[in-house]
């Protein structure tokens, strides 16, 4: 059986399961703690990051950078990358926008703040940190919807890694009820279609103790 560590509100590890869901590829989930640093997880993944793909012959591949180019390499049949090096070259860059420059300036200061803190048990969360996400997120919003307006979908043509790297931040995000999506409809519109797909179902059935999800998460109209 093929394993993916991961924890719930982990925008990377989202990310992840939603490839593998798209390409079809079974998996099993387990959830891992790293601010505990179990000795048999550091033997898998050294960083104690999530996530950690283990397949079923023993091979363990951490970061979510690392697994979606494994994915693309050992799983081809199914493309997330795009079809042209132009395409290609336009997802990777996306991806690194949403899982660096996204990452860093709306995730860390809201998912973490908001969520890893209260779970590692580091304290409440940071007021000015919270701000300054909110802020970068509305600036995030439309950039997502001008992306959204000139392009199918966010990377092209094409579904690709692009479209499920700023889906899993965002979902993480709504999760909590903190996206304005009145900023930009035509990000929110790209949303709905992308959480309408057949691989957001597990991401959309996720609960956490002591947080509700407001009532249009799981809605697929929204």
């Amino acid at each position: 059986m093929r394993y993916l560590y991961h924890l719930p509100l982990s925008p990377f590890s989202r990310k992840i399961r939603l490839v593998l869901s798209e390409k079809r590829l079974p998996f099993e989930l387990r959830m891992e703690k790293v601010w505990e640093r179990r000795p048999d997880y550091l033997e898998l993944n050294p960083a104690c990051t999530v996530p950690t793909l283990l397949e079923d012959n023993g091979l363990a591949i951490p970061d979510s950078g690392v697994i979606c180019e494994y994915l693309e390499e050992a799983y081809p049949d199914i493309s997330l990358l795009g079809r042209t090096l132009a395409e290609r070259v336009e997802v990777r860059r996306l991806v690194a926008w949403f899982d660096g420059k996204f990452a860093e300036e709306v995730s860390k200061n809201l998912v973490g703040e908001k969520f890893m803190k209260r779970l590692a048990g580091r304290g409440n969360p940071d007021a000015n940190a919270l701000r300054i996400g909110y802020t970068a997120l509305r600036h995030h919003l439309q950039y997502i919807g001008w992306l959204a307006e000139t392009r199918k979908w966010l990377g092209g043509a094409n579904i690709s890694l692009t479209d499920f790297a700023a889906a899993a931040h965002l979902s993480v995000i709504d999760f909590a009820g903190d996206v304005d999506w009145s900023v930009s409809p035509a990000a929110r519109d790209w949303y709905a279609r992308v959480k309408s797909r057949p691989c957001f179902r597990g991401v959309l059935a996720d609960r956490v103790p002591g947080i509700t999800p407001p009532a249009h998460y799981a809605d697929l109209d929204f």
